[in-house]
């Protein structure tokens, strides 16, 4: 969506945001109210007051976390339009250092528990087919149909991945309208034959079904409960596609959708509370159990295609969200490929295969939804409490009173604790799956983070040179032809300091190393900002015509194409007079002015002479490890195509020791060898 769209409410935004935002938690009816009856005993054991209870108990937790801390409360706290974890990370993180930790943590949570959320909406809506017979025809006979339709349905989503999915998008939202309407009219027909379920809107209920005999597991209730909200962090995540004012907009429709439809569910279930036939129904749910006769085939078929659309969403979000971590340097640096033209539409070839291979070892080993369910949303528990630790900080640095920002905290921290308790329940019936999972993506996140602190600190103190004091060898290099020509723009991807301080090791590829003629020296400088979407530069000249500082200022969700800036950089240049014109002789364009490229990338390898802590150089050496596991410094910066140099140079960290060596002065004290150590072949 176009930035103009993102800042107005409009029939066409309302609809983008319908298919982009709500996709998981839109698919939540399809498993709450089944999760809730089989954590308690099943249809039979369904009394009166455990449906109201858990029907206020749904309701209060989707207007309290949903409605009232994301919709009306986070979803002000944007960076630049943008949010999530992360991006509200961004804005307080220059008040304490150690808001770094609830930043890790979250995102970490989010991304593991993510996982779980294709597997487990695409397996309920396909397990609704079960036994099922239309027309003489039954499409899925045993729960090994499920699972293979399921894998099948899963694969082909994340295989069409890298070739975009703009065509399939424009169908995301008229499906999820037409999704949200179908739930809610078949609720409200279900509702209005006992209108006393209306009581659960009375918040009374819903605490006093805590401590109900009723409810046969108390407060461990809430563990199921909360997978009615588990989709409000990706609503705060996806703000930056829509607007904030769509969602304010198009919020309002999807609760009273979704409340219909629990409550209409609830009645259903109070109306066949008796019915001990129905409960010998193997994965009975609810959800498809209000829909009357070929409704459920309608049924079945919006709930596979609102499941896919939300797996897609969360594809894309999970795509974003490491997009954002690596520019923020929580995660090393990874290809990011643009399948389309459209802004914004990113593929992660890695993240991709991660989470194809999670989601289906996910699907093999938990095999039903119902054991899927019963690890689903302990991570998210977790997330949530970390944002809402951000949210205070943020509300503190926008000046918000002290008191109001306290009874912030203090109540949705209260709130999430408790659930996040209620969901430790979940850890021993496959909840450690995605406590896994969520674990080893912050041992990622703490090595790049951690390893880039160790470095910029112990780094070895001369390694940093003036620009300035090399100028004059560059541009006598520059014309003497006794050197063969490098390239006309001779370009190395250096963060300049202040002061024109860059690293030695770049004027020692240029001078020692090898002579490298060129017409232009760039050093350039890439910088990534906290606005999401910046693309600025600047150049210092250092009073010459051929030795060039560019400093590059990119959004965090911006494209690091640095070719194609500089090219467009030097020719700015050229045509400003700045620049000496760079005329070719040979070329297919005519009247070309802008000469040749040649990127050179410096690659650290750790030096035998560090001294550091031996856990400080442990986490350095797995740091070294992931960044050349990971993407190709050529390949971040967008250089896939252009004519990249990489040379390999020491890191030395710490203090520098000299080898201790002592001449040999005379014959007599030659040390004797051993013979062992004597290769010299005998006769």
């Amino acid at each position: 969506m176009n930035p103009k769209a993102r800042t107005r409410i409009s029939a066409a935004g309302l609809l983008v945001t319908l298919g982009i935002v709500y996709g998981d938690i839109g698919t939540s009816p399809l498993y709450v109210m089944k999760t809730i009856l089989a954590d308690n005993g099943g249809l039979t054991t369904a009394s009166r007051e455990l449906i109201t209870g858990s029907i206020s108990l749904i309701f209060w937790t989707v207007m309290l976390l949903t409605t009232l801390k994301y919709v009306l409360i986070a979803l002000r706290a944007t960076n630049h339009g943008e949010g999530g974890i992360f991006a509200l990370y961004t804005l307080v993180r220059h008040r304490a250092r150690w808001l770094i930790v609830p930043a890790l943590v979250g995102g970490a949570a989010l991304l593991a528990d993510g996982m779980l959320t294709p597997a487990v909406t695409v397996t309920t809506s396909i397990e609704g087919l079960k036994g099922i017979v239309f027309h003489g025809w039954q499409p899925v006979h045993n729960q090994a149909d499920v699972i293979v339709i399921t894998l099948v349905i899963l694969s082909a989503l994340f295989v069409i991945q890298r070739f975009g999915t703009r065509v399939i998008g424009r169908a995301f939202g008229p499906i999820m309208t037409i999704w949200f309407t179908f739930i809610g009219v078949v609720g409200l027909i279900n509702t209005l034959p006992d209108l006393s379920i209306l009581r659960a809107l009375n918040p009374y209920y819903a605490v006093s079904i805590l401590t109900s005999p009723d409810n046969k597991v108390g407060i461990f209730i809430l563990g199921s409960v909360f997978l009615a909200t588990t989709g409000a962090e990706a609503l705060y995540s996806d703000v930056g596609h829509v607007g904030k004012v769509n969602i304010d907009g198009s919020w309002p429709y999807v609760f009273i959708c979704l409340m219909f439809n629990y409550f209409g569910q609830g009645v259903w279930v109070m109306q066949h509370a008796t019915d001990a036939q129905l409960a010998k129904v193997e994965d009975f749910n609810p959800f498809f159990e209000i829909l009357p006769g070929d409704w459920r085939f309608v049924g079945i078929v919006l709930a596979t295609l609102a499941a896919i659309i939300a797996s897609q969403a969360l594809i894309t979000g999970s795509y974003t969200l490491v997009a954002e971590a690596v520019r923020l340097k929580l995660l090393p640096r990874l290809k990011i490929n643009y399948p389309t033209l459209k802004h914004g539409q990113i593929y992660v070839p890695v993240v991709n295969g991660i989470l194809w291979i999670a989601c289906l070892g996910i699907v093999l080993y938990f095999r039903t939804s119902a054991h899927m369910e019963a690890a689903y949303g302990l991570a998210i528990t977790v997330t949530m409490l970390m944002t809402t630790l951000l949210l205070y900080q943020y509300l503190r640095l926008r000046k918000v009173n002290g008191a109001l920002a306290w009874l912030m905290v203090l109540f949705f921290g209260s709130l999430e604790t408790m659930f996040f308790v209620s969901s430790m329940v979940k850890f021993v019936h496959g909840g450690y799956v995605t406590a896994i999972l969520a674990g080893l993506i912050l041992l990622v996140m703490y090595i790049w983070y951690y390893g880039n602190i160790i470095r910029d600190r112990d780094e070895f103190g001369s390694v940093y040179v003036d620009l300035d004091d090399y100028k004059d060898q560059l541009q006598a290099l520059s014309r003497d032809e006794s050197y063969p020509t490098f390239a006309t723009n001779l370009v190395y991807m250096a963060k300049v300091r202040p002061g024109h301080l860059i690293k030695r090791e770049m004027i020692y590829s240029i001078l020692d190393k090898r002579p490298k003629r060129a017409q232009a020296y760039w050093f350039v400088t890439v910088n990534v900002t906290d606005d999401p979407y910046t693309a600025k530069y600047d150049v210092d000249m250092l009073g010459t015509d051929n030795v060039i500082n560019v400093q590059l200022y990119l959004g965090f969700r911006r494209e690091q194409r640095v070719n194609v800036y500089l090219r467009a950089i030097v020719q700015e240049l050229i045509e400003s007079g700045e620049l000496p014109a760079q005329p070719q002789k040979y070329t297919m364009s005519t009247g070309r002015n802008v000469g040749d490229f040649s990127f050179v990338v410096i690659q650290e390898e750790l030096s035998p002479d560090t001294r550091i802590h031996p856990f400080d150089w442990f986490i350095i050496q797995q740091r070294i490890t992931l960044q050349n596991w990971t993407s190709s410094p050529a390949s971040w910066f967008g250089l896939d195509f252009a004519d990249v140099v990489v040379e390999h140079v020491p890191l030395i960290l710490g203090r520098r020791r000299r080898p201790i060596m002592r001449r040999i002065r005379q014959r007599k004290d030659i040390p004797e060898v051993d013979d062992d150590e004597d290769l010299t072949p005998k006769k």
